[in-house]
């Protein structure tokens, strides 16, 4: 999904460009405003995390394969301008690094993915996990949110190709959600995982706007009983 320099025509790039740029300036000022001291260190750990999961593949059909994306997890953990942060921070060291999608492309492929795919994702989990406290909510929001944050971005990345005239719509936009609606899959599974061992063991990891509470797994038989006792 990392779009490589030449794909796209420089209307745009420029477009994307300018999107993302005010987007990240957007997320640099809404997470100054909540930034704890926990969070900082825990945006390194993740940016470290997200770029080496990011380099294991996992295989999905007819030679193809995917990796973990890894916003869902992120925005979960740090709030989705945080985890927007955090996933920009490592598309823009993957490409003046690695190579891995191309610098004019860059700004599509932080809105795609930090942006878009983060912070749109954050607001499927928000909603399907309103209640942080029922954490069967919070792991069935961070799954669909998972899968939603990788078909979004394959379908923004599909239509920047259309209308690049890099490939026809009818052609790219099938053929990029087909493949990563099943690797979204996999994102699903990654993510739900990691986040049911962090409710176990540091459910005060977990991003909880004002007002909400975390409860972790390990301490649900007991909260019953306590409301059955209030009760």
């Amino acid at each position: 999904m990392h779009i490589p320099d030449g794909f796209l025509s420089t209307n745009t790039w420029l477009a994307s460009w300018a999107i993302s740029v005010g987007g990240i300036g957007y997320s640099i000022k809404k997470t100054a405003g909540v930034l704890k001291d926990r969070m900082v260190p825990l945006m390194g750990v993740m940016s470290a995390f997200v770029f080496a999961a990011q380099m294991i593949n996992f295989p999905v059909m007819g030679g193809t394969s995917g990796h973990l994306l890894g916003g869902v997890l992120a925005a979960v953990l740090l709030g989705p301008y945080a985890g927007a942060l955090t996933l920009a921070c490592v598309l823009i060291f993957q490409c003046l690094i690695f190579q891995d999608g191309g610098l004019t492309a860059l700004g599509a492929n932080v809105f795609n993915m930090a942006i878009a795919g983060t912070i749109g994702g954050y607001g499927i989990y928000s909603l399907i996990a309103e209640d942080r406290a029922n954490e069967k909510r919070v792991l069935a929001g961070t799954a669909v949110a998972a899968w939603f944050s990788v078909v979004m971005a394959s379908i923004l990345c599909a239509l920047e190709l259309a209308i690049s005239g890099t490939a026809p719509l009818g052609i790219v936009l099938p053929a990029m959600a087909g493949i990563h609606a099943l690797i979204g899959i996999g994102e699903a599974i990654i993510t739900v995982s990691i986040i049911t061992v962090i409710l176990k063991t540091r459910p005060d990891l977990i991003y909880r706007p004002q007002g909400t509470v975390t409860v972790s797994l390990s301490n649900r038989d007991s909260l019953s009983s306590l409301r059955q006792g209030l009760s």
